[in-house]
């Protein structure tokens, strides 16, 4: 199938479901919408020809023929599933199949000026709120996923922390597919306001089916807000995954991102931050990939004005015929003096076949900055397996060992015991070698 007709089978799949989608009735949103799908038909999904998606081909997606949960049978969904991936001591809002679950979710004890809705309801009751951030973080002009998204989202979440209020507890958004060939579209709104401070877990999970997640967020951190924001992505790998984030950093802000890719056939994430006055941006990631898997990740630090710092590490762990991907991009801006960049991408390939492209960049159009970059991409250090034979330990163990804790350094970081214990399980379910022992933590 020829990108044309990928574009116009949508198009005509949009009319279909478009008197369906939520807030049709507000005219800027229509709008909205309207301008997407004009972006959307021009362009399509997006193509290796486009500089940063060249080391992704999404032509997969574009042969199949995902269906909008609007159109889609319902399906009922069993309440234990839910359970395998609920955090304990984290609040949680679920949403089945790109579309709120109330029933499911649970906020008991949440501060009544907390706001924490589906994004169909916020349209419904608090319209010129969500007018006031959806499109303002990233715009459709950005991608052909973005584009998409825009016009086809189906649900989200809206959440908005007021001023000076500090979450007790972590809130976990559950993204569950439980259906094939579905497509779950979902726009989220994070809102942090001046010196308010907040943890969000987002969870992607899904059956052993093919499907499209296709989810954009749209961030706002506050004068002297905090937010710490962990994404854990372990659909299936017969899956397609795509995931941007997309922040605005008011001045003196704090915002870190740990994000963990160990799921889908073919997975992207975006993740990118504007910096305003000695802002603070941490990102943090691990991907790990196995048979044929293709995990793509793209970062992009703007720093905008002076004093911002940003700190970045990213680890990558292939296995047989996969590749994996990372293009992190820090841009100094002429009025960004004083800035404190460094990004670090480590790669580890425990086949011939696998394979990593990494493509750090550093654009720096002032002059009083400190920038750094370091990649590596290869296999065990020889030396450091030698010296574990030296200590009796065989060189299978040693070998594991190693790539272990390779892996297991980006998970320590996790500072939430119940989320660092559930990547853990799920890292070693994932892991490519076996023979790993829980004594060696």
């Amino acid at each position: 199938m020829s990108v044309e007709q990928a574009i116009n089978r949508y198009t005509a799949d949009f009319q279909d479901i478009v008197e369906q989608l939520p807030g049709q009735s507000l005219s800027w949103l229509r709008d909205f919408r309207a301008e997407a799908l004009t972006e959307f038909s021009g362009r399509g999904f997006p193509s290796i020809h486009e500089e940063e998606w060249r080391y992704t081909n999404v032509s997969a997606i574009e042969k199949k023929r995902f269906t909008s949960v609007l159109t889609a049978d319902s399906a009922e969904i069993d309440a234990s599933e839910i359970e395998k991936h609920r955090l304990q001591d984290a609040w949680t809002v679920v949403l089945v199949n790109g579309r709120f679950a109330p029933q499911l979710s649970d906020l008991e004890g949440m501060a009544d000026e907390v706001t924490v809705i589906g994004m169909a309801d916020a349209l419904e009751t608090d319209a010129e709120r969500v007018r006031k951030y959806l499109g303002q973080a990233v715009a459709h002009t950005e991608h052909g996923f973005v584009a998409f998204n825009g016009a086809w989202f189906s649900d989200g979440i809206f959440i908005h922390v007021p001023a000076k209020t500090t979450l007790t507890k972590s809130l976990q958004i559950l993204h569950v597919v439980s259906q094939p060939e579905l497509l779950a579209t979902t726009r989220n709104l994070l809102v942090v306001d001046a010196m308010a401070e907040a943890q969000v877990i987002e969870t992607y999970v899904g059956a052993d089916q093919a499907y499209l997640t296709a989810t954009v967020s749209e961030v706002f951190v506050a004068e002297n807000a905090g937010l710490t924001l962990y994404k854990m992505q372990t659909e299936s790998d017969k899956a397609y995954h795509f995931g941007g984030t997309y922040v605005k950093q008011a001045r003196d802000s704090r915002f870190r991102h740990d994000n963990f890719a160990f799921g889908g056939l073919l997975a992207r994430n975006d993740i990118h931050s504007d910096l305003d006055v000695a802002s603070e941006c941490d990102l943090n990631g691990l991907y790990l990939g196995g048979k044929r898997q293709h995990l793509d990740n793209h970062t992009r630090i703007n720093h905008l004005k002076p004093h911002g710092i940003s700190r970045e590490q990213y680890k990558g762990v292939l296995a047989q015929r996969s590749r994996g991907v990372f293009q992190g991009r820090v841009v100094v801006a002429e009025d960004a003096q004083k800035t404190d960049s460094e990004m670090n991408n480590r790669n580890l390939l425990l086949s011939d076949d696998a394979e990593a492209d990494t493509k750090p960049q550093l654009e720096i159009y002032a002059d009083d900055v400190k920038c750094a970059h370091g990649v590596t991409v290869g296999q065990l250090d020889e030396k450091s397996i030698f010296y574990l034979q030296s200590r009796s330990i065989d060189v299978e163990t040693a070998r594991n060992m190693l790539t272990f804790a390779f892996a297991n350094e980006m998970v320590n970081k996790i500072k939430i015991k119940s989320l660092h214990d559930l990547v853990l399980a799920h890292l070693l379910r994932r892991f490519p070698q076996q023979g790993i022992d829980m004594n060696w933590l």
